[in-house]
């Protein structure tokens, strides 16, 4: 005889206008260890309303393990052992994403327009796509970017509007960067809002030591400044001395 699968009892919200991610995410899981699962659904605020007062919880889904409640999905990844992330907790994961994409993006245009993908022309657009990506992932919410930008750019504590001209002017310099058009604006554009940038983050993390988050990929992130936010200045600052290097 083959061994019993596990029982495992879920109570999830589907209902017509609404079928809660968490309750699918908390099946799946369930699934994948071998539980057979008793899907319950919840199929009307008060059904659902009634299951949470009846159980004393304030959430669902609910899931129950041999007749105990082990609670939500956060509560059934701990019950496995698996790591639950905690929405506050500084993150590289978003740097680390968009960095490796723009890096395949100008590796894949390299060998679209040269044959080879590893080219200097590949080294310019990694680069410049990556000042287009940040920029956009500011411009989403380029008022609560400027907040967040607010608390350590010398400049935009002085002149708030510059917090909002900030990413326009990196998208427009790694567009012009990117086709290598009107070097005269994208040049100068990338020196002021590099260096200003680098001179920034160095006084903010390495001069007055303050533990700040990076607004360098929007204005919800947990990126923390420093190194990354440092780095991304300085190569705009490098893309630009390397352009005027090719101009010469």
């Amino acid at each position: 005889m083959g061994r019993m699968k596990s029982q495992a009892t879920l109570h999830r919200m589907v209902m017509p206008g609404h079928t809660c991610p968490y309750g699918l995410k908390s099946k799946h899981l369930l699934e994948s260890r071998g539980f057979t699962v008793d899907d319950r659904w919840l199929t009307t605020r008060e059904e659902t309303d009634a299951f949470k007062a009846a159980h004393g919880v304030k959430t669902t889904p609910q899931t129950f393990i041999d007749g105990v409640r082990i609670g939500g999905y956060d509560d059934l990844r701990r019950h496995f052992g698996l790591k639950v992330t905690d929405p506050d907790a500084t993150s590289y994961t978003p740097v680390i994403a968009l960095f490796a994409m723009t890096a395949l993006m100008a590796l894949a245009t390299s060998f679209s327009v040269h044959g080879n993908p590893f080219t200097l022309r590949a080294a310019e657009w990694f680069i410049s796509f990556s000042m287009i990506v940040l920029a956009l992932l500011k411009l989403q919410d380029i008022d609560r970017f400027a907040t967040m930008f607010l608390n350590y750019d010398l400049l935009a504590k002085r002149w708030v509007p510059y917090a909002t001209i900030y990413p326009l002017a990196e998208g427009l310099a790694g567009v012009l960067m990117t086709a290598h058009a009107l070097p005269w604006l994208s040049i100068p554009v990338a020196l002021f809002i590099g260096g200003i940038g680098a001179a920034s983050v160095f006084k903010a993390v390495y001069i007055d030591k303050r533990a700040l988050k990076c607004a360098c990929v929007g204005g919800d992130s947990r990126v923390p400044l420093g190194f990354v936010s440092l780095t991304e200045n300085l190569a705009m600052v490098g893309m630009a001395f390397w352009m005027l290097w090719m101009l010469a």
